[in-house]
């Protein structure tokens, strides 16, 4: 498995960062490597949806856990993407500090390559974070 740990502190509170960030319909805007998002299912605080990811576009399967103005958890239940990204929020004063933490390998015979891809992960979620920090600062 690969982790990668990312985190931003945002001039803003948590009510703000979290108006963004659970907008899940919305993350391709600010995720380069989701393509896109299709919502199949909805119950209660659990999503249930179909993610095509720039790798290949290939599509995996993600149960989204919305822990209002705490977390996000995206498990992948199916496809190239084995295990889970977390987004945090923690509040710090007048501020947030917004934390991704993902546990990932790539599945079947593609798991050999999970090293290589883990730096292209790393970078698309550094983007990502800076530009969901420019989009709530501006």
């Amino acid at each position: 498995m690969a982790t990668i740990e990312v985190e931003v502190e945002i001039n803003a509170e948590i009510d703000k960062v979290w108006e963004i960030v659970s907008d899940i319909d919305n993350e391709p805007k600010f995720w380069k490597g989701t393509k896109e998002v299709r919502n199949i299912s909805k119950e209660g605080n659990i999503v249930n949806r179909e993610v095509t990811i720039a790798f290949r576009d290939q599509k995996c399967l993600q149960e989204v856990k919305i822990q209002p103005k705490e977390k996000i958890e995206a498990k992948f239940i199916k496809g190239i993407i084995d295990g889970k990204k977390i987004i945090t929020l923690i509040p710090k004063d007048s501020k947030t500090i917004l934390s991704t933490y993902w546990d990932i390998k790539l599945t079947g015979m593609m798991g050999m390559f999970t090293g290589m891809i883990k730096k292209h992960i790393k970078s698309g979620t550094e983007q990502a974070m800076q530009s969901i920090k420019k989009e709530i600062e501006s």
